[in-house]
């Protein structure tokens, strides 16, 4: 039987900032269907990386495939019509706008764009409904809290009806209510069929959602496996706690 094709597969990729190197030789893949972690310290290179394989980044070296095809120097609009869509770590909805009319616009991109207003309006109203949102589809974006602009954030991405969501630092920000909330929707999301990637620093939800987590630090991948093994890792406890793990 052969083995499935990973939805993404990074080949030693580098990225260099007027020679610092950000991140170095990097590869990794992502199994259709499931949820991928990436950890990391602050400036490990995590963001560099998922702005690489997004397309917001050209990567110096090294090639990003999607379902097989080189996609390594296709620009960020080409990614929704692939199926491939992401959240920003900063929102920035619309403010003045209705949590309904951010979304609507997402839903003439993607792979089935809507045709007309209504025919998007409709779809914004599904991922809204979705989302958990739908009671606050007439409320300004800009009034709403931090958790409901997470919340919006997903729901303007997933309006383009993406086979793979980048997540970047989803549950930054949250209390542990909201962070179990923000969980609880990730695995809905993925459940739904979506793969999903995501970058986040809180480690009870990378353990509760990720079936595998890559670690970097200082731009090169240290460790990879399920978060049960990386978690273990001798050398992960000591980037992370600054101490060796006591044997």
């Amino acid at each position: 039987m052969n083995k499935k094709e990973p939805i993404i597969k990074v080949d030693n990729i580098t990225k260099n900032f007027r020679g610092l190197k950000a991140v170095s030789n990097l590869s990794f893949q992502m199994e259709e269907g499931k949820i991928t972690g990436m950890i990391g310290p602050n400036g490990a290179g995590k963001s560099t990386t998922f702005n690489m394989i997004c397309g917001y980044y050209p990567a110096s070296e090294g090639r990003i495939y999607y379902r097989g095809k080189d996609i390594t120097n296709c620009k960020p609009y080409e990614y929704t019509k692939m199926g491939i869509a992401r959240t920003f770590q900063i929102m920035k909805p619309l403010a003045t706008l209705s949590v309904l009319d951010n979304v609507v616009p997402s839903a003439f991109f993607g792979r089935y764009r809507a045709k007309t207003l209504a025919e998007a309006r409709d779809i914004a109203k599904e991922i809204l409904e979705f989302t958990g949102l739908y009671g606050k589809k007439d409320m300004k974006a800009g009034e709403m809290g931090t958790p409901d602009q997470k919340r919006l954030e997903m729901a303007r991405a997933l309006a383009a009806k993406p086979e793979l969501l980048f997540l970047d630092e989803a549950m930054a920000g949250l209390n542990p209510t909201e962070t179990d909330q923000a969980i609880e929707l990730i695995r809905k999301i993925n459940d739904s069929g979506v793969t999903v990637f995501l970058i986040e620093h809180i480690m009870r939800a990378v353990v509760s959602l990720c079936e595998k987590v890559i670690v970097l630090h200082h731009g090169e991948k240290i460790a990879e496996g399920t978060p049960e093994q990386v978690m273990n890792d001798p050398y992960v406890i000591e980037v992370y706690l600054g101490k060796k793990k006591e044997s």
